[in-house]
C-alpha cells in the first residue's frame, strides 16, 4: 500500500511539473512580439523637371473644378496640397479659396518648395504657404485645414499610415481628404486603391466617396476620406 502511494505521489509531481513547464512556455511564446508586417514598396519620389505637370488640358482631364467641389474647397477655406510638386494644384486651389483662404503646399523635395515659392510670386498668388514636409509628417499646424488633396503623390509616400495619422491632427471638423492615384505598384508609379483604403482605415479614416471620373480610361481613382 505504501509503495503504491509513493508511486502515485511521484507520478502526480511529474505531471504537475510537466504542466507547469508547458504553461511557462506558452506564456513566453505569447509575450514574444510578432514580427512587423513588411512595409510595402513605394515609388521613388519624383525629382525631375517640374514643368511636366503643366501639360495642356490637365484641368479638363482631371476635372479639377469638380474635384474641388467634392472636397468642399471654396472661398475662405484652408487647403493642403500634399505632394505639391510644381504647385499646379496649389495655385488653382489658392484662386478658388480667394485671399480669405490659404493653401499649404507641402512637399519633401526642397527644389519643389523653391519652385512653388517662385511660382507664387511670378503669378501673384499671395495665399500659398510652402512647407518642406517629412516622409511621415506633413508638418501642418494643428486644426488648420478644411480640405486636403494628394494628387498622384500617395504612391510615393514612404510612411503612408504615419503621415495620415499626423495629418488627422491638422484637420478641422468635417475636413475631407482626397487621394487621386492609379492602380498599380511601385514600379509603375501606382498603388492599388484597396491598399489606400486599408491604410487610411489603420490611420483612423473612413471612406466617404469613390469616383473614377478623373481619367477617361478608368485607370485613375479618386477616393475621399474623413476622420472616423
Amino acid at each position: 500500500m505504501a509503495k503504491e502511494l509513493r508511486s502515485y505521489v511521484g507520478s502526480f509531481f511529474i505531471i504537475f511539473f510537466a504542466l507547469a513547464s508547458l504553461a511557462a512556455g506558452t506564456q513566453q511564446t505569447a509575450a514574444t512580439p510578432t514580427p512587423q508586417t513588411q512595409q510595402r514598396e513605394t515609388s521613388k519620389p519624383y525629382t525631375g523637371d517640374l514643368s511636366v505637370f503643366e501639360y495642356k488640358d490637365r484641368d479638363k482631364k482631371l476635372q479639377i473644378n469638380r474635384v474641388m467641389e467634392i472636397l468642399g474647397i471654396a472661398p475662405g477655406k484652408n487647403v493642403a496640397d500634399i505632394g505639391a510638386g510644381s504647385g499646379w494644384f496649389s495655385v488653382r486651389a489658392a484662386r478658388k479659396v480667394t485671399d480669405s483662404g490659404l493653401v499649404y503646399a507641402v512637399d519633401i523635395n526642397p527644389e519643389s518648395i523653391r519652385y512653388i515659392q517662385q511660382r507664387a510670386q511670378r503669378e501673384k498668388v499671395g495665399n500659398i504657404k510652402a512647407i518642406l514636409g517629412q516622409a511621415g509628417d506633413p508638418l501642418l499646424p494643428p486644426q488648420s485645414v478644411d480640405a486636403v488633396l494628394m494628387l498622384k503623390a500617395y504612391h510615393e509616400v514612404a510612411e503612408p499610415v504615419e503621415l495620415l495619422k499626423k495629418l488627422r491632427k491638422s484637420l478641422r471638423p468635417g475636413a475631407r481628404v482626397g487621394i487621386i492615384d492609379k492602380n498599380g505598384n511601385a514600379e509603375d508609379h501606382g498603388v492599388n486603391e484597396s491598399i489606400v483604403v486599408e491604410e487610411a482605415k489603420q490611420a483612423g479614416y473612413r471612406l466617404v466617396g469613390k469616383y473614377d471620373f478623373v481619367k477617361g480610361d478608368k485607370e485613375d481613382y479618386f477616393l475621399v476620406f474623413e476622420a472616423a
